[in-house]
C-alpha cells in the first residue's frame, strides 16, 4: 500500500470575550510561553516531546509511515478576541499550504474549539468552511479539540471527526492528536461516520470542570464506556469555556458512529447524565483575605504546601496574569515562606535586571490591566533571583518543553517572594517557581495564576488546595459576566438564573 499523504495544520486559540487584551498577530508570532508560530519541518521539530495534540498526531504518522506535509501551527496566550488582520493572515497561510500539498489523503487539523474573532463568532468553523471550499468533501478533515472547546453545528457538520480531550487538567493533548490521526486513517480506508451534536442547557463553571475531581470524573468514565457500546466509533463532551458572548457558548456532546441511531443513542445518554449532575458542578470559593488566612491556619501544621489557586486571572483563560489581589492578601496578613507565580510585568522584571541581585527597588509591581478593584502593588522589594526566561520544563501538563519566558526576576516583600516574567504562562509546572531559586516543595504558601492546570503537577505535593476570587476577567462564576448574546434559556451557572 502507498503512503498516504497527510497535510498537518493547527490554529489555536481560546478566546474569553471579556478578557482586557486582544490576540494579535505578533501575539501569535511569540507563541503561547513555549510553541511560537511555526511553519514547515520546523514544526515537527518545536513540537517534538511536547504535550501538543499535534505531537500526537504526528506519533501515530510515524507508525503509519504517511507522508506528512507539516503546513504551520500557530498558537496564542488566552486573551479577548483574535484580531481580523491575525486570523486573516493566519487562515490564508493554512488554507494556501494545505492547497499547495495537493494531492493529499487526508487532513489533520489541532483547534481549540473557543475561537471568537473581531469578526467572526466561530474561527474553527470557519477555518473549516474555507478549507472545504478550497479542497472539497473529498478529502477527510480530522480534528483534535480542547474539552474547553464552545463546539458549534456548522464545525462538526464541515470536518469528517472532532475528537475532544478527556482530562482537565489536559495531560491527554498528544493523547487526543493520536486519535484523531488514527480515526483519520479509517476514513482514508473509506470509512464514513454518523454524526449527532447535542447541546447542555447550562454554563459550567472552569474551576469545577475538573476531571479529577466529580462530578467530571464520573462523566468521563461513562464516556469511555458507552464508546464500547456496538457501532459507537467516537464520543467526546465539551464542558466549554464559559467566558466567550456569542450564542453557541456553552457545553456539548459530539458523538460519531456507524450508524445514526447509534449515535444518537451514544448522544442522548451523555447529555443524560450530564443534564442530572447539574447541582454537583459547584464548589468552595474564598475571598484573598479568607483564602490566605485559612491556609496560614493549615500550614501551621502542615509538612506540605498549602496551593491557593488564583483563579479569576489565570492566563490560560483569558487573565493578563498581573492582578494584585492575592500579592495584598499575603502581604496584609504577614504570610511568611509564601511565593505567588507567574505575575506578568515586563517593566519589573527589566527594573530587576537592571538593579541586580541584591538590590532594593521601589515599583507598581502589575495591576496594569484596568481590571476593576485591582491596582499595581507600590512597594519595595529585594531582588533576590534573575533569569533570561529561557527554562525546561517537564511536568504533565507541558510535557518536555523549553519555555521563552524573557527576563525574569524573583522579588521579595517580607515572607512573599514574587515570580515576575516577561510573558504570560500558566503556572502549571513547578520548574517555573523553580528558575527563578523558589523551591515549591519547601514553601508553606503557594498561589499560583492557574484555574485547574496546575493540579497535574502540584496536587500531589499539596497539603490543600484552596479556590479564591481576586478581581479578574475570568468569572469563577459565569453568571456575574455582562452577558448581552447568550441563546435565550441557557442557565448562566448550574441551576442558576436563565438567559433572556
Amino acid at each position: 500500500m502507498k503512503s498516504r499523504r497527510v497535510a498537518f495544520a493547527g490554529f489555536i486559540h481560546e478566546t474569553n470575550t471579556f478578557a482586557p487584551t486582544k490576540a494579535t498577530y505578533e501575539a501569535f508570532l511569540k507563541g503561547s510561553g513555549h510553541l511560537p508560530l511555526c511553519r514547515g519541518n520546523e514544526m515537527i521539530e518545536l513540537v517534538k516531546g511536547a504535550n501538543t495534540g499535534i505531537e500526537g498526531a504526528l506519533d501515530y504518522a510515524r507508525e503509519a509511515n504517511w507522508k506528512v506535509v507539516p503546513v504551520l501551527r500557530a498558537s496564542a496566550v488566552p486573551s479577548a478576541y483574535v484580531t481580523e488582520d491575525a486570523f486573516e493572515r493566519i487562515a490564508a497561510e493554512v488554507i494556501a499550504g494545505i492547497v499547495a500539498a495537493l494531492p493529499l489523503d487526508g487532513i489533520y487539523l489541532d483547534l481549540h474549539g473557543a475561537m471568537v474573532c473581531e469578526h467572526l463568532d466561530d474561527g474553527e468553523g470557519e477555518l473549516i468552511a474555507r478549507i472545504r471550499r478550497a479542497v472539497g468533501y473529498g478529502i477527510p478533515i480530522s480534528v483534535s479539540l480542547d474539552l474547553h472547546g464552545n463546539m458549534t453545528e456548522q464545525s462538526m457538520q464541515d470536518a469528517d471527526v472532532m475528537v475532544g480531550y478527556r482530562t482537565y487538567p489536559h495531560v491527554d493533548m498528544a493523547l487526543t492528536g493520536h486519535r484523531a490521526a488514527l480515526l483519520l486513517d479509517r476514513l482514508m480506508s473509506g470509512e464514513r461516520f454518523a454524526k449527532v451534536y447535542r447541546q447542555i442547557d447550562y454554563l459550567i463553571p472552569i474551576s469545577w470542570q475538573c476531571t479529577e475531581m466529580e462530578p467530571a470524573q464520573s462523566i468521563y468514565a461513562a464516556l469511555a464506556a458507552l464508546e464500547q457500546k456496538e457501532g459507537v466509533i467516537s464520543l467526546s463532551f465539551f464542558p466549554g469555556f464559559p467566558a466567550a458572548d456569542f450564542p453557541a457558548c456553552g457545553a456539548s456532546i459530539l458523538a460519531y458512529a456507524q450508524t445514526l441511531e447509534s449515535a444518537r443513542i451514544a448522544a442522548d445518554a451523555l447529555k443524560a447524565l450530564v443534564d442530572a449532575s447539574e447541582e454537583a458542578f459547584a464548589g468552595k470559593v474564598y475571598t484573598p483575605d479568607e483564602g490566605v488566612r485559612e491556609a496560614m491556619r493549615i500550614a501551621a501544621t502542615a509538612k506540605r504546601p498549602v496551593i491557593l489557586s488564583d483563579t479569576q486571572d489565570n492566563p490560560g483563560a483569558g487573565g493578563n496574569s498581573d492582578t494584585t489581589g492575592m500579592l495584598r492578601a499575603l502581604v496584609t496578613n504577614d504570610a511568611r515562606n509564601a511565593a505567588l507565580g507567574l505575575l506578568y510585568d515586563p517593566d519589573a522584571a527589566l527594573a530587576a535586571q537592571a538593579a541586580g541581585l541584591g538590590a532594593m527597588i521601589r515599583i507598581g509591581l502589575g495591576g496594569r490591566s484596568g481590571i476593576p478593584g485591582d491596582a499595581p502593588f507600590e512597594a519595595d522589594f529585594v531582588v533576590e533571583a534573575l533569569s533570561d526566561g529561557f527554562v525546561r520544563v517537564n511536568g504533565p501538563y507541558y510535557g518536555d518543553t523549553l519555555m521563552r519566558l524573557g527576563p525574569s526576576a524573583c522579588l521579595r516583600i517580607g515572607g512573599v517572594r514574587v515570580a515576575v516574567a516577561s510573558h504570560k504562562v500558566q503556572m502549571a509546572d513547578r520548574g517555573l517557581f523553580r528558575y527563578l531559586g523558589i523551591e515549591p516543595e519547601t514553601a508553606s504558601i503557594l498561589v499560583n495564576k492557574s484555574s485547574v492546570h496546575f493540579r497535574a503537577d502540584f496536587a500531589p505535593m499539596a497539603e490543600a488546595i484552596l479556590v479564591c476570587a481576586a478581581p479578574g476577567p475570568m468569572a469563577v462564576d459565569p453568571a456575574s459576566l455582562p452577558w448581552t448574546r447568550l441563546r435565550p434559556g441557557l442557565r448562566l451557572s448550574p441551576l442558576g438564573l436563565a438567559f433572556s
